[in-house]
Order: C-alpha cells, then sequence, then structure tokens
C-alpha cells in the first residue's frame, strides 16, 4: 500500500468537500483555477505519489493502489462524503475510488480521462516512461504542450499554460515514469456499472480520438452520466477554458 504518512492536504473553502485529482506531471496547484468554488464547496487537493512535494514512492504501483491510498486519506482526514473530480490520472483514479467506495463519493466528475489506453498508447507510456527516466521529463515538453493545449492557447499563453509548463519541466523522472506505468496497465472497463454517484464526464472536443472516444463510453457505461464538450479545447481542456469549467462544476455540484 502506499504510505499517506508524507502526503499533505490542502484545504479552502467551506462547504461539502470536493476532492481534486491531477493529472500526470504536475501537482495539486493544477486546481487553482477552480478558487471561485471555495465559496460553497471545500476543495481539498493534495500531490500524488512522486509529484510535487509527496516522494517517490520505493516500489512500483497501480490505480488501484492510488486509490487505496484516497480512501486512507478520506480516514485519516475524516473527509466523509465528498465530491470527487479528476482529471486524465486522475480521472482513472477517481473512477476507481467511486467504483469501489461508493458511499463516500456524492457526486463525480471525470475530465479528459479513459478507462483504459489503446494498445497503441500503452506502447507510448513506455516510450514515454523511458525517456522520463534517461533524459528527464523536460525532455518531453514540447511534445506535451502540443497535445494538452490548443495552438491559439499556447499563443496567448496564459497563467494556466504557463504553470504547466514550468511543472513538467522540474517534475521527477522516476516519479513521472511509474505513473506513466500505471497508467499503461490500467484497466478499469469493470468497475464502469458499479459507479452509481451522479457522474458528469468532460472532455475538450478537440482532444486526441481515443479520449473522445472514451469520454463518449463513459457517458455511455456509467449510469446516468452526462456528457459536456468544451469546444476548441485539447487534453487539458478544463484550464484552456477555466470560467466555462467553474460554471459547469458550480451547477452540477450545486
Amino acid at each position: 500500500m502506499l504510505d499517506t504518512n508524507a502526503v499533505t492536504l490542502h484545504r479552502s473553502g467551506s462547504g461539502t468537500p470536493l476532492v481534486l485529482l491531477h493529472c500526470l506531471g504536475v501537482d495539486h496547484r493544477f486546481w487553482d483555477f477552480l478558487g471561485p468554488l471555495a465559496d460553497k464547496l471545500t476543495l481539498v487537493r493534495y500531490d500524488l505519489p512522486g509529484h510535487g512535494a509527496t516522494p517517490v514512492p520505493p516500489i512500483a504501483y497501480g490505480i488501484e493502489q492510488l486509490s487505496a491510498q484516497l480512501a486512507e486519506l478520506f480516514r485519516r482526514e475524516r473527509i466523509g462524503r465528498a465530491h470527487v473530480a479528476g482529471i486524465s490520472l486522475g480521472g482513472l483514479i477517481a473512477q476507481h475510488f467511486a467504483a469501489h467506495h461508493p458511499d463516500l463519493v456524492d457526486r463525480l466528475v471525470l475530465m479528459d480521462t479513459t478507462p483504459r489506453y489503446s494498445d497503441e498508447l500503452r506502447a507510448m507510456w513506455a516510450i514515454r516512461a523511458a525517456t522520463a527516466r534517461t533524459e528527464g521529463v523536460a525532455a518531453l515538453v514540447p511534445g506535451l504542450l502540443k497535445i494538452w493545449f490548443s495552438d491559439a492557447c499556447l499563443a496567448q499563453d496564459p497563467p494556466g499554460v504557463r504553470y504547466v509548463r514550468e511543472r513538467l519541466a522540474t517534475s521527477s523522472g522516476e516519479g513521472y515514469a511509474l505513473a506513466c506505468e500505471a497508467l499503461a496497465a490500467a484497466d478499469l472497463r469493470g468497475d464502469a456499472a458499479n459507479i452509481k454517484a451522479p457522474t458528469l464526464v468532460i472532455c475538450g472536443d478537440d482532444d486526441i480520438p481515443s479520449f473522445l472516444e472514451a469520454a463518449r463510453w463513459l457517458a455511455a457505461n456509467v449510469k446516468g452520466a452526462r456528457l459536456e464538450w468544451l469546444p476548441g479545447a485539447k487534453h487539458a481542456s478544463v484550464i484552456e477554458q477555466p470560467d466555462r469549467t467553474v460554471t459547469l462544476l458550480r451547477d452540477f455540484l450545486r
């Protein structure tokens, strides 16, 4: 089991907790743009293993272990029942957690995520993990930014893009690689039917085709799920359209 002792929770606001699970290579500050929601919700964030201030674990892990770590954080911090939202890697954790701990999840938000990567992308994760270990994550940044953000957003270079660029460039190579391997091994398709929480699926409509397909699959296979597209946005869609995302979440979680 992954250690929770080195994990620090960051809380702000008041009201029902909204636990936020970030994506690969960044940290809890990814969610800074959701600050306006703190007027009605308690935002709960933390750095995943090998990300930000959380140490790189000494062993490999899978999505199941990340979900179990989240359950232990719920217990340790006495969070109780909460809304849970995750993007990409965080979205896989959120899927597993909602399926296996339905009593802890009030509402669920899945952003630009998938229950399983295609065989082609699974092979890609192995290449990225090797590059992160040998050359560092900084070597991947130019290519990653083109996947995460539209050309228009990159040209504007808003604070969210600058944050992602800086965070990826200083990310732990081993921490990144271990997460890549966890993503490559994940297959959560069997969990969808066990998700009971009302679910909102959000995806940029210019994300890569496999994520567009995954968004449709989640909306069709999680009972009662609703799908919202963020037009013109790529993989980090919620940073490309922060105001729209705040509006969607405020409406869904009210």
